[in-house]
């Protein structure tokens, strides 16, 4: 598993699928087909097929994840969420809006009951459905959850931390979006400076 996402994130998603595929052959072989680890694999392969735009395959696997989770965990616990992400980001990929909003705001939900409203994972969601309403074109409503999100990384990891530097450029974008040039570049000037001074 760890070799596939080394190669995932290369970019070379037929090695990466190779590995997680072995990962999900000896998982099956030890484990049988309603373990967490199963979910897992069953997850990163469809993780490889939505990075190839193979969505419909993508969402096979996303969705034998969620059934295997459900039915261990039951429908509140965090790696449910994990598999609802997933899922909502495939429906946001294929521009299917709502329903990415419908799992995207599943997943908030959990996560808020599982860890309250100061955690990263719900920043995560946050940023998500922010994500959608922007590809929407709803800038309100984006700018809204892109500022919950950078409140909780702010008081989570302080000021200098690469995810509020993400939270900064999420919203400078829609300030392009929306034409306030000024404030895109207060915004992505901030994003720069956390960046530089974290990574040189």
């Amino acid at each position: 598993n760890n070799i596939g996402a080394v190669y995932s994130s290369l970019g070379n998603y037929d090695q990466a699928l190779e590995y997680h595929n072995q990962a999900l052959e000896i998982y099956l072989s030890v484990f049988g087909d309603g373990h967490p680890n199963v979910a897992m694999s069953y997850n990163n392969i469809g993780a490889v097929y939505s990075s190839l735009g193979n969505y419909d395959q993508a969402l096979e696997y996303h969705n034998k994840a969620l059934e295997i989770y459900l039915s261990v965990f039951g429908d509140g616990h965090p790696d449910v969420a994990t598999s609802y992400n997933y899922i909502g980001y495939v429906y946001d990929s294929q521009g299917n809006y709502s329903k990415a909003l419908e799992y995207y705001n599943k997943a908030l939900e959990i996560y808020l009951s599982a860890f309250g409203d100061g955690h990263p994972d719900v920043a995560r969601s946050y940023n998500n459905i922010g994500a959608v309403y922007n590809s929407q074109g709803n800038y309100a409503r984006a700018l809204e959850y892109y500022n919950k999100a950078l409140e909780i990384y702010m008081s989570v990891f302080g000021d200098r931390h690469p995810d509020v530097a993400t939270s900064y450029n999420n919203i400078g974008y829609i300030y392009i979006s929306q034409g306030k040039y000024d404030m895109a570049l207060e915004y992505y000037n901030k994003a720069l400076e956390i960046y530089l001074s974290v990574f040189g």
